[in-house]
């Protein structure tokens, strides 16, 4: 299979070159940039891709803003944010790959890495999203602070293979404080969601593990506020075998405690707010 790659960046010269360094057999590259102030956009054009400006608004947005308008040569996209890696086994797998006619996407593993190390328990492997599809018959649709495909399950395909997710190479403080924002963006959802009781049941026996993932989130989303960060850290540490992945295993499933923290605090601050749940923090933006 020949592919074009779509990289998302903002301010990622840390990341790009060992992104593109993983696509060294890709003739096809686009960059679509939301406003980088380092070197990302010259290293990108540097190393060959084309680079695309757009204001960053969600992800997918940006993704199907580069499906549209990237001029993509190739029929079938890899989605790939900086931060992300390509190994030489995906390479081969993924050129060697014959296309089901049947298929619109693929959903595709990846390893978290902290530390130099993979976390084979506390990453939650295999967990899978869409980043591989066909240019014209996949789009992407906002949900919570990520994207989710916009095509019914039996178009979607596995691809087994992983790439790495290099999530922590901003650093630990950079992490959280990009995971505040996604934390408000989590809780804006559970805030409206609980205002319309219009969650789905969660489908904890889906037949694929893209299904089973969502459908446990669906149901943590349901819990009580105050039980989501002790819930997240034994789910994380204990059964799924985090201990095993010593001293990372553990800061990560702390700091993913932490964040559904953040996510509880900021829901029950919405849910007692009797102003507008969009423009919340509108009247104290204003005072600053």
């Amino acid at each position: 299979m020949k592919v074009s790659a779509l990289i998302l960046t903002c301010n990622e010269e840390i990341n790009i070159s060992r992104c593109l360094d993983g696509l060294d057999w890709c003739d096809d590259i686009v960059v679509i940039d939301s406003g980088s102030t380092d070197a990302t956009v010259e290293i990108a054009r540097a190393r060959g891709a084309r680079v695309l400006h757009r204001a960053f608004d969600d992800f997918a947005s940006q993704r199907n803003y580069g499906l549209r308008e990237g001029g993509l040569r190739y029929e079938w996209v890899l989605h790939l944010d900086a931060d992300e890696v390509v190994t030489p086994a995906f390479r081969d797998k993924l050129l060697a790959l014959s296309v089901d006619p049947r298929l619109d996407a693929y959903r595709i593993p990846s390893k978290t890495m902290l530390f130099g190390k993979w976390l084979r328990h506390a990453g939650m492997y295999p967990s899978y999203q869409v980043r591989l599809g066909h240019r014209e018959r996949l789009r992407f649709k906002q949900f919570g602070h990520g994207q989710r495909e916009d095509l019914p399950p039996e178009r979607i395909g596995t691809f087994h293979e992983p790439y790495l997710h290099y999530t922590f190479s901003h650093g630990l403080t950079k992490w959280l404080e990009k995971h505040l924002r996604y934390a408000a963006d989590e809780a804006r959802q559970i805030a409206a969601q609980r205002r319309q009781r219009s969650s789905p049941a969660a489908n904890l026996f889906a037949t694929d593990a893209t299904g089973r993932r969502r459908a446990l989130k669906g149901a943590a989303d349901r819990l009580p506020l105050i039980t989501r960060p002790f819930a997240r850290f034994a789910y994380v540490y204990v059964v799924r075998l985090g201990f095993l992945d010593g001293a990372a295993g553990a800061i990560y499933a702390m700091m993913l405690a932490v964040y559904e923290g953040m996510i509880a605090v900021l829901t029950f601050e919405r849910m007692r707010s009797k102003t507008d749940p969009n423009n919340l923090f509108s009247a104290e933006n204003e005072r600053e």
